[in-house]
């Protein structure tokens, strides 16, 4: 029999792991009273799942829940470490704890098993499909975790018999609370708000990442005798790492303007040096997919369309493979993107109209434009007059109006004379011109 550890021994991330749901820190949209995960929970009867989400937001404890709530067996398998000798030795396990196998006479028939498959991503399609079967004949309930969406990277077979639950990062108030809870046994010295803030931000959401960076801290802190931890020691125990994942700081927020300006300035090598400045420093690559699908339309837009497909195609490269392969499809949009065409008409118009609105208030639809779908509308001539556009010459109804009454045009939109832009703005002096020649 292997000893228990002492739990001083434990790491701290294992002594802080919540024994009851009541314990949970964060996840409350799964978790929360009526809410799909707790009502699993208080159901009695476990049912196979997919916890898709990043790292350090509570996989695997809710997994080990879910076992304790049931009484039943878990097994843990990695799919990065094992294979089907690992599946096969489980459902052996699964079938001694049912009675279903001639071992089942030493007693242990008739319990429950839990199998739950970390980065369950990493199995191929065969591995995967070897627990189907199981699943199936309700052997064992199956839960995998991954951090890889599972649309694409688990079998539709086995997507198909199992709810996916999406975990979300943890916020920073969760994060205060484990600081707290650590602080609460004594784990950790008192720590400033400059120096837990930059601790947080550093954790991104992650609570393993944050109780692992607190032990080490406790650590250095007990060495050097210390009352508190402040945030110039902090730079110095955790040395680069901490000074350059700066993700909350003012460096940040430097360095991604300096992207985006990079790219609005159309200097492909300026755009990828900060790009590759800001993934050095530790920054997300999927918050740089967001901030790459907002350059396409706020500064590229209708003078190249083809942008805005690239950033969206970039991201979701970057969420089927990760990285460091993900990164390269990335790199290339950035390229694309400081090289294309560019225009902020698009950006300028959504503003002004956005403006007019708040200005004007809500003024009413003109009678010709609204639906009649009832005998009473129509008697009170909604969609009266209307023309429809596509059997008039040219599939344009020169002269209509689509404005509120007494709007005069506001010409939100302007076409700059860049890229496709200027057959656009071809396109609408033709269409005004012939609406002129109406009036």
């Amino acid at each position: 029999m292997p000893k228990t550890v002492p739990k001083s021994h434990q790491p701290l991330a294992e002594r802080l792991r919540p024994k009851t749901l009541g314990e949970v820190i964060g996840q409350q949209h799964l978790l929360g009273e009526g809410m799909p995960l707790r009502i699993a929970f208080e159901s009695g009867q476990p049912h196979s799942c997919i916890l898709w989400g990043p790292p350090g937001t509570g996989k695997t404890t809710i997994a080990r829940l879910m076992a304790d709530a049931f009484d039943a067996q878990f097994i843990t398998i990695s799919a990065v470490l094992g294979g089907v000798k690992d599946i096969r030795e489980a459902v052996e396990q699964a079938q001694i704890a049912q009675g279903t196998a001639l071992e089942a006479a030493s007693g242990a028939g008739g319990r429950r098993t839990i199998v739950f498959v970390d980065e369950v991503h990493r199995f191929n399609k065969s591995q995967q499909d070897a627990f189907l079967p199981h699943v199936e004949s309700g052997l064992f309930t199956f839960i995998g975790a991954t951090t890889e969406n599972p649309s694409f990277e688990v079998n539709s077979a086995l997507l198909s018999r199992a709810a996916v639950y999406v975990l979300q990062p943890l916020t920073e108030d969760d994060l205060r609370q484990i600081v707290r809870k650590a602080q609460a046994i004594d784990a950790v010295p008192a720590i400033d708000k400059p120096a837990e803030d930059r601790l947080l931000s550093y954790a991104d959401g992650d609570a393993r990442r944050l109780l692992n960076t607190l032990e080490t801290l406790a650590v250095a802190a007990k060495t050097e005798k210390l009352a508190s931890i402040t945030d110039d020691w902090l730079l110095r125990v955790l040395g680069e790492r901490m000074r350059r994942y700066d993700k909350g700081g003012e460096q940040f927020y430097d360095t991604i303007s300096a992207l985006h300006k990079s790219v609005r300035g159309s200097d492909p090598d300026a755009s990828l040096y900060w790009f590759m400045r800001m993934l050095d420093g530790g920054a997300d690559p999927l918050y740089m997919a967001r901030r790459l699908i907002r350059m396409a339309a706020e500064d590229v837009g209708l003078a190249d369309p083809r942008a805005l497909r690239m950033a969206l195609d970039a991201a979701e490269v970057y969420e089927r493979l990760g990285s460091p392969e993900g990164e390269l499809a990335l790199a290339q949009c950035v390229i694309y993107l400081a090289i294309a065409p560019k225009s902020n008409a698009v950006y300028v118009a959504f503003n002004e109209a956005k403006a007019a609105i708040a200005k004007q208030g809500t003024l009413p639809v003109p009678l010709h434009l609204r639906n009649a779908p009832t005998r009473l509308m129509k008697e009170l001539d909604y969609g009266k007059d209307y023309r429809y556009a596509h059997d008039e010459q040219g599939g344009f109804a020169a002269g209509e109006n689509y404005l509120p009454e007494g709007m005069a045009p506001p010409e939100f939109y302007r076409p700059v004379e860049r890229g496709l832009e200027i057959r656009i703005g071809d396109r609408l002096r033709e269409l005004r011109k012939l609406n002129d020649g109406v009036k």
